[in-house]
């Protein structure tokens, strides 16, 4: 078990990392928080695997857990869900010195996380993620939020939790499209900032991931820690590939791709900006394009796909100020920045090549 403090001008938690922790987790949560009223946010197929387990932990540390399940998938991820959370938890009794557990993958975290921010004007959340793409991204650095038919994340709040437990042993049951999914993040960290994990992932032990997780957790909390609130343009660096891979999620409705596999190709069209815009190397790009397929990632766009409502939803992301486009490019593997010189025809361009 390794314990890493995540530090940033205003919040101070820790994410653990190590095996058999589901089972330790009211015992972990015990230090950090007192309760004993809490929720434990979870969705129809990570809760039938887990629930039981958590719910067992956390009452033999003398808390008092009400289980609440939603309908797996991105659309749950809404206001319409986040009321019903809400409902629950004041008909359990839960109060301002109660906690939320979000149980699952991003969807979860997201979803738990927003709820966790405005019930009772805040109250505390602690993540227990049960796929990569959560262990390793979404996890950490507090950003919660809820979709709109238009838009991904529109509605959310900056909440941190109070604590991340991160099972690698959970990893075991996750299929192996799910599994790489999470490699987007992955490998989206490597090229904005570590041209050594890059290289490392071209041979990476898939039978140890914690050592991969902790370097992730790494790299995003000190990203996170320069710019909480994404005010300086330091976290926006971590947007990368996602201004277009929202747009293809929200494109597809949420169910033709898995957000890792939207991520994916939307890192393959931020590729193809940035050898226009920034001078990435043809040779690089062509690497990173490799390592993504190297995972079974997609990095092509189906015939069928209606990629006219792609720019629709590009014009609706809330990284745009002002109609100005805000756009991540990278140099070179390592190293990205904003840019305010991408236009809406280089993106145009950038899609029509997926």
């Amino acid at each position: 078990m390794t314990t890493l403090e995540i530090r940033s001008n205003q919040h101070r938690y820790e994410a653990i990392v190590g095996s058999n922790l589901l089972d330790r987790s009211g015992e972990l949560i015990a230090r950090k928080i007192h309760g004993p009223l809490c929720a434990i946010v979870s969705d129809t197929n990570v809760a039938r695997h887990f629930a039981d387990r958590l719910r067992v932990s956390l009452e033999a540390t003398n808390f008092q857990p009400t289980l609440i399940i939603v309908p797996a998938g991105e659309k749950s991820k809404s206001l319409e869900q986040v009321g019903a959370i809400c409902e629950k938890m004041i008909a359990s009794r839960l109060d301002r010195q109660s906690f939320i557990v979000g149980l699952g993958g991003g969807m979860i975290g997201d979803l738990s996380g927003f709820v966790a921010a405005i019930f009772e004007r805040g109250i505390s959340h602690v993540q227990i993620p049960t796929t990569l793409l959560a262990m390793a991204d979404s996890s950490i650095g507090g950003k919660t939020g809820v979709n709109t038919k238009e838009s991904k994340n529109t509605i959310g709040a900056f909440h941190q939790p109070a604590l991340v437990i991160d099972d690698v042993d959970l990893l075991k049951t996750l299929p192996q499209r799910e599994r790489n999914q999470g490699f987007a993040e992955i490998i989206k960290h490597a090229v904005i900032a570590d041209a050594e994990m890059f290289a490392v992932l071209q041979h990476v032990d898939l039978a140890d991931f914690a050592p991969l997780i902790r370097r992730n957790i790494e790299i995003k909390s000190s990203i996170v820690a320069k710019d909480e609130h994404e005010r300086t343009g330091e976290r926006a660096l971590l947007n990368f590939g996602h201004t277009i891979g929202h747009a293809i999620e929200s494109a597809g409705d949420y169910e033709r791709f898995l957000h890792g596999e939207a991520v994916s190709l939307g890192i393959v069209a931020a590729c193809n900006v940035s050898t226009k815009k920034a001078g990435l190397s043809a040779d690089e790009r062509d690497a990173i394009v490799d390592l993504l397929e190297s995972f079974e990632l997609p990095t092509r766009l189906p015939p069928d796909f209606p990629r006219n409502r792609i720019m629709e939803a590009v014009s609706a992301d809330k990284k745009f100020e002002r109609g100005k486009v805000r756009f991540v490019v990278t140099p070179r593997i390592g190293a990205a920045q904003v840019s305010n010189d991408v236009t809406f025809d280089d993106i145009r361009e950038a899609v029509a090549h997926l």
